[in-house]
């Protein structure tokens, strides 16, 4: 089974809707909270080239936030990664 990281805030639908979904596949993941880190935040925006939560890594890779792991998951690519 992959390797699964969000990187997420508390109050963030997004990053709701991309648990539940990785829930619905029974995914594990790792939540990783950037509220308060001003560290890791700024290591997830360099990182990503993003600043938008949730950020997305399977094994390590960048994926993207909710709606890239939502279209991939629509397009059946997304369970290949998880397995």
């Amino acid at each position: 089974m992959a390797q699964v990281q969000i990187y997420t805030t508390r109050i963030c639908a997004y990053c709701v809707m991309a648990k539940r979904l990785l829930a619905r596949l029974d995914q594990e993941y790792e939540e990783i909270g950037v509220d308060a880190d001003h560290e890791k935040r700024a290591w997830l925006v360099e990182a990503t080239g993003q600043r938008t939560v949730p950020q997305i890594f399977i094994d390590g890779q960048s994926i993207g936030g909710y709606q890239e792991l939502a279209a991939l998951h629509q397009k059946g690519e997304l369970e290949e990664l998880l397995s």
